[in-house]
C-alpha cells in the first residue's frame, strides 16, 4: 500500500516538473519572438526591437550607431563620411577611421579627406604640409617637388675643366633645363635644373700653350744663334791676331853710302 502511494507521488511530480519546464521555455519563446520585430526596415534580413538591424542583405553595410548603452544596426548601400566599407563573406560592416581630423578614408589608417582647414599627406592630415611639399591648384593637397613641370634637358655642353677647352684628357659638361610651372609659384620646390657628368677627349694643345711654345723654341733658337755668332767672332779675331803676330816685317836695304 505504501509503495503504491510512492509511486503515484512520484508519478505527480514528475509531471508539474515538466508543465513548468514548458511553461519557462513558453515564455522564452514568446520573450524572444517579441524581440525579433516581423517588420524589419527596407535592407535588413534579420531585425531587433533592441537594437535595430541585426543581419543586412547582401551587398548592404550594417551601421551599427551608439545610443546611450545600445548599438542600433542600420543598413547602408555605402559607409558615411569617417567610415570606410569592409567587405566579408559573413556581413558587410562599416568601420570608423582612425586617423586623427579625417573626414573620409579609404582604409582604417589611410585617410582620402581631411577636416576643413587641414591639408592632406600620404594619408594624414597636417595644419600645414610638411617641409619641402606646398599644396598645388588651389587644392588642400600636398604635392612633392616632383609635379613640378620642367622642360626636356638641353643638349650637352663641350668638355671643359676649369673653364679651358683644351690641354686636359678629362672634364667636366652639363646640360640644362627650365621651370615651366611650380607648385604656388615657388620654384625653390622643384628638382634642379642643372646636370653634371664626367667626360674624356683627346688631348690636345692649347693655341696659347703652342705660341708660347714657339716664343720658347724661337728664343731658345736666336740664343743658339747669338751664341753661334759670339762664338765666330771670337775665333775670328783669334784668328786676325794669330796672322798678325806671325806676319813677316819686309826688311828695307840700306843705300850705299856715299
Amino acid at each position: 500500500m505504501q509503495l503504491g502511494l510512492l509511486v503515484v507521488v512520484v508519478f505527480l511530480s514528475s509531471m508539474d516538473l515538466t508543465g513548468s519546464s514548458k511553461v519557462v521555455k513558453g515564455k522564452r519563446q514568446r520573450r524572444i519572438s517579441t524581440e525579433l520585430s516581423q517588420g524589419c526596415a527596407r535592407g535588413c534580413d534579420l531585425c531587433s526591437e533592441f537594437n535595430g538591424c541585426l543581419r543586412c542583405s547582401p551587398k548592404l553595410f550594417i551601421l551599427l550607431e551608439r545610443n546611450d548603452i545600445r548599438q542600433i544596426g542600420i543598413c547602408l548601400p555605402s559607409c558615411p563620411l569617417g567610415y570606410f566599407g569592409l567587405r566579408n563573406t559573413d556581413m558587410n560592416k562599416c568601420i570608423k577611421c582612425k586617423i586623427e581630423n579625417c573626414e573620409s578614408c579609404f582604409s582604417r589608417n589611410f585617410c582620402t579627406k581631411c577636416k576643413e582647414g587641414l591639408y592632406l599627406h600620404k594619408g594624414r592630415c597636417y595644419v600645414t604640409c610638411p617641409e619641402g611639399y606646398a599644396a598645388a591648384n588651389g587644392t588642400m593637397e600636398c604635392s612633392s617637388p616632383a609635379q613640378c613641370e620642367m622642360s626636356e634637358w638641353g643638349p650637352w655642353g663641350p668638355c671643359s675643366k676649369k673653364r679651358k677647352l683644351c690641354g686636359f684628357k678629362k672634364g667636366n659638361e652639363d646640360r640644362t633645363r627650365r621651370i615651366l610651372q611650380a607648385p604656388s609659384g615657388d620654384v625653390s620646390l622643384c628638382p634642379p635644373t642643372t646636370e653634371v657628368r664626367r667626360c674624356t677627349v683627346q688631348k690636345s694643345q692649347c693655341p696659347e700653350g703652342k705660341r708660347k711654345k714657339k716664343e720658347e723654341q724661337g728664343k731658345q733658337d736666336n740664343g743658339n744663334r747669338n751664341r753661334k755668332d759670339t762664338k765666330d767672332t771670337k775665333s775670328g779675331t783669334k784668328k786676325r791676331k794669330s796672322k798678325q803676330r806671325g806676319a813677316v816685317v819686309p826688311t828695307v836695304p840700306a843705300s850705299p853710302a856715299q
